[in-house]
Order: C-alpha cells, then sequence, then structure tokens
C-alpha cells in the first residue's frame, strides 16, 4: 500500500558560520539548525553560494543531516536545498534526499516548505511527508 501524503509543522533556528572557499563558489558555509515541533534535534551541513545578492540574482546549495525525532519516530534524514533569487524574487526547492533515512525515519521522503522568518529568526516550516507504515 502505498503511504498517504502527511502535512507536520516545525520550526528551526540557524547558525552559520564562514569555511573555506572552494573553487567555483562565492562562499561557503557551515550550518547547524536546532529543530521544534513535530521535528525534534539537530542538522548540520555545508552551504555554498554563487552570485551577487545586492544586485538581487544569486543562489546556494545545501545539504544537511538531521538527527533527532519526526513525529516521534527516531533516526537520521538527509535535507537538499536548491535556493535563487533572479531579479530580487526567491525560489526554494527544499526536500528530503532520497534512501538517506535511517532507524524508523528509513523510507521517509517527501519535501519541506520555508514559511514565515519571526523576528527572533525562528523558520516557520512546513512538511508534507510520505511515512512509511511503522509495522
Amino acid at each position: 500500500m502505498t503511504p498517504q501524503p502527511v502535512t507536520l509543522s516545525a520550526t528551526f533556528t540557524i547558525a552559520l558560520s564562514p569555511d573555506a572557499e572552494i573553487p567555483g563558489s562565492a562562499g561557503r558555509f557551515t550550518m547547524e539548525k536546532t529543530w521544534g515541533g513535530d521535528l525534534r534535534g539537530v542538522s548540520r551541513g555545508t552551504m555554498l553560494t554563487a552570485g551577487d545578492p545586492a544586485t538581487g540574482s544569486a543562489g546556494y546549495v545545501a545539504t544537511e543531516r538531521f538527527d533527532g525525532t519526526l513525529d516521534g519516530r527516531s533516526g537520521t534524514l538527509a535535507f537538499q536545498q536548491l535556493g535563487l533569487m533572479a531579479a530580487g524574487e526567491p525560489t526554494l526547492q527544499y526536500v528530503i534526499a532520497p534512501g538517506s533515512g535511517s532507524g524508523e525515519l528509513q523510507g521517509v521522503t517527501g519535501t519541506l516548505e520555508i514559511g514565515a522568518i519571526d523576528d527572533d529568526g525562528v523558520h516557520q516550516v512546513t512538511m508534507t511527508l510520505n511515512l512509511p507504515d511503522p509495522s
């Protein structure tokens, strides 16, 4: 039976630290996110940037590994992001890397959507996921 999509909510705060640049990128950062809500734990990863954000045209790619619980299930997942800004208009793809789940998160797939970012830096996230049957 195909898992039915579920919608869950989460929040995160992020700490970015500059890292050694690599050829082809304008910047490289390490990141650490602290997650709350239906997704609880910590993710760590790398972000590479390109373009000129001051002119409204830039992009980034990021990969991060999450360790914690999702809707009460524990394990790890990898998230991947592609963010673009063209003429000041942003687009974002934020997905769970297929096959990246471990433990009780094995087989989880889906997307994440960043909504509002609060004044205190808390990012509001809506997740549309396929959760495998736990049996």
